[in-house]
């Protein structure tokens, strides 16, 4: 009975959220903004879970792994920080205090970091994928130096045709590869959703 009420749940909320879509009613309407909200709501209630998922696997990093424990740390306390100057600035109406300066001083500077960085792991990426080995490899460096030469400033001929170029590769096999990959994301999140209705996939109901 443990696990047969959860899928039961699970089943007849999917059946009714689905049936409502096709039913044209403002109680139909009515019964997705009341079931909007209990996402909202299981979501506001799941961040605890969250955070205390996070404070327990960064504890037993410091405990199982030595090599580890200064940055698992350093991230208890980042954590411990930013929940007090948070909470200072509402108790106190703070706002050009210690949370905006850890905002504009620490998380941003580490933000533009990360990124600066995945700006070299892009190329590096690309450097890989341009390398002429196979007729695939060519046709996708001859495209990509077309659309790349769409920022540069050409002649006024050159221009133009890289322009019309530039729009017919993105109108016509760029966009058709990307319909391709939404209608198979689709179909694969409606299969995934049938399996969850019918009960075959319970990962959802935790590892017993």
């Amino acid at each position: 009975m443990r696990k047969q009420l959860p899928i039961f749940i699970v089943f007849l909320s999917g059946i009714l959220m689905v049936l409502q879509y096709f039913i044209p009613h403002q109680a139909s309407e009515d019964l997705f903004t009341y079931a909007n909200d209990f996402v909202i709501v299981i979501g506001i209630l799941s961040l605890p879970i969250g955070i205390f998922s996070l404070l327990n696997a960064t504890v037993m990093k410091a405990r199982r792994e030595p090599n580890e424990r200064f940055y698992a740390l350093v991230t208890l306390a980042g954590f411990a920080v930013m929940v007090i100057s948070g909470l200072k600035r509402e108790w106190f109406n703070d706002g050009h205090g210690l949370n905006r300066m850890l905002f504009q001083n620490a998380l941003n500077p580490a933000q533009s970091s990360l990124f600066a960085m995945l700006a070299f792991y892009i190329a590096s990426a690309a450097y890989r994928a341009f390398r002429v080995r196979t007729i695939l490899a060519g046709v996708l460096l001859v495209t990509a130096f077309i659309v790349m030469l769409r920022i540069v400033p050409l002649p006024g001929v050159l221009s133009e045709v890289n322009g019309e170029a530039v729009r017919w590769i993105l109108g016509v096999p760029n966009l058709a590869a990307k319909r391709a990959i939404i209608i198979g994301v689709a179909l694969g999140g409606i299969a995934y959703s049938i399996k969850i209705l019918l009960g075959i996939e319970r990962s959802y109901l935790g590892r017993d």
